[in-house]
């Protein structure tokens, strides 16, 4: 019997077209950590927050298939965060984690098992282009690991070590990582880009790679999702350079 994996959440887990290329998500190449009789159901969509993602149904849909033994992983924050926007706006330590709550009864109603995921860091570097900016994801971490803690939910804390692995690489490094680019370089697009939160196809391999980590860091069920975890997680650069 095949295992399944849904994905919850905002464009920098998405699955992209040609019609946003190079931009790839985390969940888009996260099929290259798993063993083959994984299947992955990718829900995530740009610029949505736990509470337009709800509104618009798409929890519905997962809820629909996902079945005792698959898993659910839940990435939010970017667009939670933005409270000029009723629309997506969700207080942190409130309709934040109360919506939180939904995607895990979704998950546990069924016998699946959540997993929460803090967001990736946003590549905003400091004057001195070594390290970068505080919190730039606010409260909202802060309140997916106390929500976490609370409801016996495992956590990836995508948001503190995706920091780390930047700042270790350094600016000029992760230019390639991220969507930053000149123009005439894409054809989708023409006056290049500057974009230090979505992510191209290298970017993704390596917060990947620290997702997977941290999967088999957990041990148990979600190190058996993994595809030789012990051989190929080791450092990323293994991977990829």
């Amino acid at each position: 019997m095949s295992l399944k994996i849904f994905w919850a959440g905002d464009s920098t887990v998405k699955e992209n077209t040609i019609l946003s290329f190079p931009q790839t998500g985390i969940g888009q190449v996260f099929k290259l950590f798993l063993k083959p009789e994984v299947r992955v159901f990718n829900y995530a969509q740009n610029g949505r927050s736990t509470k337009s993602f709800i509104e618009e149904g798409r929890l519905e849909l997962i809820e629909q298939q996902i079945k005792e033994g698959d898993f659910l992983f839940i990435q939010f924050g970017h667009n939670d965060e933005k409270i000029q926007d009723d629309s997506r706006y969700t207080t942190p330590y409130g309709t934040f984690q109360e919506n939180l709550k939904k995607f895990v009864d979704v998950a546990r109603n069924v016998g699946a098992y959540p997993v929460i995921i803090t967001p990736l860091y946003r590549r905003l570097f400091n004057d001195d282009h070594k390290t970068l900016i505080d919190d730039t994801h606010l409260e909202y971490p802060d309140a997916m690991k106390e929500f976490a803690v609370r409801e016996n939910v495992p956590l990836i804390d995508l948001c503190t070590l995706s920091r780390q692995l930047i700042e270790e690489a350094g600016y000029g490094e992760t230019f390639n990582w991220f969507m930053h680019f000149d123009a005439g370089v894409y054809a989708n697009y023409p006056e290049g880009q500057v974009d230090n939160t979505h992510l191209q196809y290298l970017g993704a391999v390596k917060f990947a790679t620290i997702i997977a980590k941290e999967l088999h860091k957990l041990g148990g069920i979600y190190a058996e999702l993994l595809i030789d975890p012990e051989d190929n997680l080791e450092d990323p650069r293994l991977l990829i350079d």
